[in-house]
Protein backbone atom coordinates (compact mmCIF):
# COMPACT_ATOMS: atom_id res chain seq x y z
CA UNK A 1 0.00 0.00 0.00
CA UNK A 2 1.04 3.49 -0.87
CA UNK A 3 -0.66 6.21 -0.08
CA UNK A 4 -0.74 9.32 -1.95
CA UNK A 5 -0.20 12.31 0.65
CA UNK A 6 0.24 15.11 -1.80
CA UNK A 7 0.46 15.84 -5.41
CA UNK A 8 2.15 18.77 -7.03
CA UNK A 9 1.58 19.48 -10.86
CA UNK A 10 2.94 15.94 -12.22
CA UNK A 11 4.54 15.08 -9.13
CA UNK A 12 2.62 12.22 -6.34
CA UNK A 13 3.96 12.40 -3.31
CA UNK A 14 3.58 9.34 -0.97
CA UNK A 15 4.97 6.57 1.13
CA UNK A 16 5.06 2.86 1.54
CA UNK A 17 3.53 1.27 4.44
CA UNK A 18 6.30 -0.77 5.05
CA UNK A 19 8.54 2.10 5.57
CA UNK A 20 7.77 2.06 9.12
CA UNK A 21 10.96 1.14 10.44
CA UNK A 22 12.78 3.88 8.40
CA UNK A 23 13.19 7.53 9.35
CA UNK A 24 10.56 10.25 8.29
CA UNK A 25 11.04 10.06 4.26
CA UNK A 26 8.76 10.70 1.11
CA UNK A 27 9.07 9.06 -2.26
CA UNK A 28 7.76 11.14 -4.97
CA UNK A 29 7.20 9.84 -8.64
CA UNK A 30 6.18 11.46 -12.22
CA UNK A 31 5.50 8.55 -14.76
CA UNK A 32 8.54 5.93 -14.67
CA UNK A 33 10.76 8.17 -12.14
CA UNK A 34 11.19 8.16 -8.69
CA UNK A 35 13.37 9.65 -5.82
CA UNK A 36 13.39 8.88 -2.01
CA UNK A 37 13.74 12.31 0.06
CA UNK A 38 14.90 12.25 3.59
CA UNK A 39 13.05 15.06 5.46
CA UNK A 40 14.97 15.61 8.66
CA UNK A 41 17.11 17.03 7.49
CA UNK A 42 16.15 16.89 3.74
CA UNK A 43 18.18 15.65 1.76
CA UNK A 44 17.79 13.58 -1.68
CA UNK A 45 18.43 9.30 -0.96
CA UNK A 46 18.34 8.67 -4.43
CA UNK A 47 17.32 9.32 -7.50
CA UNK A 48 15.89 7.28 -10.30
CA UNK A 49 15.14 8.95 -13.61
CA UNK A 50 14.51 12.66 -12.90
CA UNK A 51 16.87 15.54 -14.47
CA UNK A 52 18.38 17.73 -11.96
CA UNK A 53 16.35 20.23 -12.97
CA UNK A 54 13.69 18.33 -11.62
CA UNK A 55 15.26 17.36 -8.49
CA UNK A 56 15.75 21.10 -7.36
CA UNK A 57 12.10 21.81 -7.99
CA UNK A 58 11.08 18.26 -6.10
CA UNK A 59 13.30 19.08 -3.14
CA UNK A 60 11.90 22.85 -2.95
CA UNK A 61 8.49 21.52 -3.09
CA UNK A 62 9.26 19.11 -0.26
CA UNK A 63 11.00 21.95 1.71
CA UNK A 64 7.98 24.05 1.48
CA UNK A 65 5.21 21.42 2.51
CA UNK A 66 7.92 19.60 4.99
CA UNK A 67 5.96 20.13 7.93
CA UNK A 68 2.51 18.88 6.45
CA UNK A 69 4.60 15.68 5.11
CA UNK A 70 6.30 15.27 8.60
CA UNK A 71 2.45 15.00 10.02
CA UNK A 72 1.39 12.93 7.54
CA UNK A 73 4.07 10.72 8.47
CA UNK A 74 3.93 10.56 12.03
CA UNK A 75 -0.22 10.31 11.78
CA UNK A 76 -0.09 7.41 9.01
CA UNK A 77 2.63 5.33 10.99
CA UNK A 78 1.47 6.23 14.92
CA UNK A 79 -0.17 3.11 16.83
Amino acid sequence: MSPTILRQGPYRFFFYSGDRNEPPHVHVERDNYTVKIWLTPTRLQYNRGFRSSEIREIMRIVEKFQEELLERWYEYFSD
